[in-house]
């Protein structure tokens, strides 16, 4: 598997509309256990990450930090993106695949 096949995953479940884009959208989505996979970008703050992370731990939801903001938000169509949450179990699992 190519390290893009994941990437152009993402754009699919944008088109989709199974994906929450944004820091405070996706814990708001953890919290209300609406999101399968959390992905986070490595250039993202460590606060954020901290933040997310500890979230997802405690709601039980896989989480990856993965690519930078400019690759994630490109995958979408979007400007920069440094949390992203993927609503359909099916993606996440998908997307899961391709990450492992």
């Amino acid at each position: 598997m190519t390290n893009s096949q994941w990437l152009n995953m993402l754009g699919l479940v944008y088109r989709a509309r199974k994906m929450v884009t944004g820091e405070e959208l996706v814990v708001k989505a953890i919290q209300k256990n609406h999101v399968s996979l959390v992905l986070i970008s490595e250039d993202a703050s460590d606060n954020t990450k901290k933040k997310v992370l500890n979230k997802c731990d405690y709601y039980n939801i896989p989480c990856f930090v993965k690519g930078d903001r400019t690759s994630l938000g490109r995958a979408i169509g979007k400007s920069e993106r440094v949390v992203l949450g993927i609503e359909d179990s099916g993606f996440a699992a998908k997307i899961r695949s391709l990450i492992e």
